[in-house]
């Protein structure tokens, strides 16, 4: 099966957070947490189409204005998601530029800010051509998890607790098509464009028997094919793609009860892990996750494989401590509770 994501930790576990999701056969990315992003290519940037970003630390949003530069001039509509005081934290960032060279720019951009509270969702949208004047769109929408929603994948988030209202992510496709190359060439069909406006027909729930169109060159001969037949004979349909995020959050009830919800059964969930669990203490009162909780909590939402990020500088070369204290943890809590469901 080949991923529709390919996540990856764009620093290393001692660096700035930040996960960058491209799709597999899309000139396009989700990136969650905006931290030193200078590690990826002006073409990789340009592929990003939403940010969600956890909080406003320095170290998962200095990267705004790096992806912002590299978007100037272009016609393209950014759309980032944050807690509550995002809005006015991004309206900071673009008050502290002058704006009076944009008009020599073809400048497009559109930024599309989302500010997630319990509830509420806040939204409000910025003209790039205009210095980023806001729009008249302004709206304060109803909040239950799902943030962005499109046929094949929905992004949702849950609102944790760090120092500050910190966003835990999640990102579900809602299943999964894989084509088959011996269908393909049962049909005498050739791979193209094609095969993606085939899967979001599927992904959209179209009619399976409304007739479905073969571009120019996707086969020899002639014949007509409705969606239906086509997903018979050349598609197979699994379980989707679920990937999870978590950084920043103390170890308490109300957070393991939310993670736990918004991650289960995820295939790989990326959570932190800033200490080792003897110093629990220093974890709680900075409100981060030790390697040991980390891999509990990566149990208990039933994830399949986790990766483990964001250390404290002061296990520089400790590394593998902070991986072998939250793998023990997590085989250890999953036997627990293979045991519970037994008796």
């Amino acid at each position: 099966m080949h991923p529709l994501f390919l996540p990856r930790l764009v620093n290393g576990p001692f660096e700035d957070p930040a996960l960058f999701i491209p799709f597999q056969f899309e000139r396009r990315a989700l990136i969650f947490d905006l931290g030193d992003i200078s590690r990826l290519a002006p073409r990789d940037l340009l592929k990003i189409s939403h940010a969600f970003v956890t909080h406003a630390h320095m170290d998962h949003f200095i990267g705004f204005d790096h992806l912002l530069r590299c978007l100037l001039g272009r016609e393209a509509d950014l759309s980032l998601y944050g807690p509550a005081g995002f809005i006015a934290n991004v309206e900071g960032k673009l008050a502290g530029y002058s704006w009076d060279l944009v008009d020599r720019l073809s400048c497009g951009l559109r930024l599309h800010l989302h500010e997630v509270h319990p509830d509420r969702l806040l939204r409000r949208s910025y003209v790039g051509g205009e210095g980023f004047a806001a729009e008249s769109d302004a709206a304060d929408l109803p909040f239950a998890g799902p943030l962005h929603a499109e046929p094949a994948f929905e992004v949702s988030a849950a609102v944790l607790q760090h120092s500050i209202p910190c966003l835990g992510l999640a990102l579900k496709e809602r299943f999964h098509v894989s084509i088959l190359t011996s269908g393909l060439e049962a049909l005498g069909l050739r791979p193209g464009p094609w095969l993606t406006r085939f899967k979001n027909a599927l992904y959209a729930g179209a009619d399976p028997g409304s007739d479905f169109d073969l571009e120019t060159g996707a086969r020899d001969s002639g014949g007509r094919f409705t969606l239906g037949e086509l997903r018979q004979k050349i598609a197979r349909i699994t379980a989707g793609q679920k990937i999870a995020y978590i950084t920043d959050v103390g170890d308490t009830p109300g957070n393991r009860e939310a993670i736990a919800a918004l991650a289960q059964g995820a295939d790989v969930l990326f959570i932190e892990a800033a200490f080792l669990h003897s110093e629990r203490e220093r974890a709680a009162a900075t409100h981060h996750l030790t390697a040991r909780q980390a891999g509990e909590v990566a149990a208990h939402a039933r994830a399949r494989q986790f990766t483990l990020f964001h250390f404290s500088p002061r296990y520089e070369g400790r590394d593998a401590e902070l991986v072998r204290e939250a793998r023990e943890a997590y085989e250890r809590t999953s036997a627990r509770r293979g045991e519970q469901q037994r008796e």
